[in-house]
């Protein structure tokens, strides 16, 4: 029996990190793995790129097609605390393209298709100040996958709409259940919302947090296994199979506390394109909650972004702002 026992687990371990090997894509040598294994405080970039639906490609660091990555989150897991803390970044944020060859101010979500997962850790963290070693992008498409995976996922819709661009699904408001297509177009909604995308980032952050609930309700490493071998396809990311068992043995508490949180910008025309503009204090208190987060003592923001909200003392909300680039 316990020779059996053994041959059945070695047998599920050695699925699991097939699964998770076909995932794994190293920004460069650098080990990021110290945390983790310390079990300490990390920080992840959660990448969503609107590809592996409506037929769409993902063209990454190749600077080709429409690759941006339309959603953001700054995701921190806190062992010691037991919490988890989700920051999103609205996709039309104006930010430093960091790792460009000149100075480049874009929308924030072109950093990826700019530079891919490390063009984008570089312009998150230089955004914010905040420390990120790990990243992790899904196209959409695997977003069902992984929704079917967990069973489901139970959300609370909090009004009525009915999702044209993506099928016509029509959600009631209140509480329902959710399959992998819809939990994709409730996620994915945005026109028909009167917040637009800092209403969709809301939702988005709902479906994470069910899934998350879900995937920790069935606390064994075949569920693992099952869950991976459905989006392995569909996912990459710099942790390495023992980076995600160690996550997933021993930062379970900090997954059951999970609080949502979003940059909020101020509408603003850069010559005829519309962004959004984060006051410096916005900045401060967003920087000063992840690094707390993480341990980490807060410092004052200096960066591009800081310098240009400096040079335009005179900005309205939904006027003209300018910059120097």
């Amino acid at each position: 029996m316990l020779a059996a026992g053994g041959a059945y687990a070695a047998r599920v371990f050695y699925q699991t990190k097939s699964a998770i090997d076909k995932t794994y894509t190293p920004l460069d040598s650098k080990n990021v793995s110290t945390s983790i294994r310390d079990r300490k405080p990390f920080s992840i970039l959660l990448l969503g790129v609107d590809t592996g639906a409506d037929g769409r490609i993902d063209h990454g660091t190749t600077n080709q097609g429409d690759a941006n990555s339309d959603t953001m989150i700054v995701a921190t897991v806190n062992p010691q605390k037991n919490k988890v803390t989700m920051t999103s970044i609205p996709r039309d944020t104006v930010a430093q393209i960091v790792g460009q060859p000149t100075t480049d101010i874009e929308k924030i979500n072109a950093a990826y298709n700019f530079g891919g997962e490390k063009m984008a850790i570089n312009t998150v963290s230089t955004l914010l100040n905040v420390p990120i070693d790990y990243y992790l992008t899904i196209n959409m498409g695997g977003l069902e996958k992984i929704v079917d995976a967990v069973g489901g996922v139970d959300v609370d819709n909090p009004f009525e709409f009915t999702s044209a661009k993506t099928g016509g699904q029509h959600f009631p408001k209140g509480k329902q259940h959710l399959n992998g297509a819809m939990a994709l177009a409730y996620a994915r909604m945005r026109y028909e919302d009167p917040t637009g995308d800092y209403g969709r980032q809301k939702r988005q952050q709902q479906v994470i947090k069910a899934i998350i609930k879900n995937a920790l309700s069935v606390g064994t490493l075949t569920h693992l296994q099952t869950l991976l071998d459905s989006i392995s396809s569909n996912m990459r990311t710099n942790l390495k199979t023992d980076d995600m068992l160690s996550i997933f043995s021993n930062y379970r508490n900090a997954a059951k506390s999970i609080s949502s949180e979003t940059l909020q910008g101020q509408d603003a025309w850069i010559g005829d394109g519309a962004y959004q503009v984060p006051t410096t204090a916005e900045l401060q208190k967003t920087s000063d909650r992840i690094r707390t987060a993480l341990g980490l003592s807060t410092e004052t923001l200096d960066n591009e972004n800081t310098k240009m909200n400096a040079q335009n003392p005179n900005f309205q909300p939904g006027g003209q702002y300018t910059i120097p680039y």
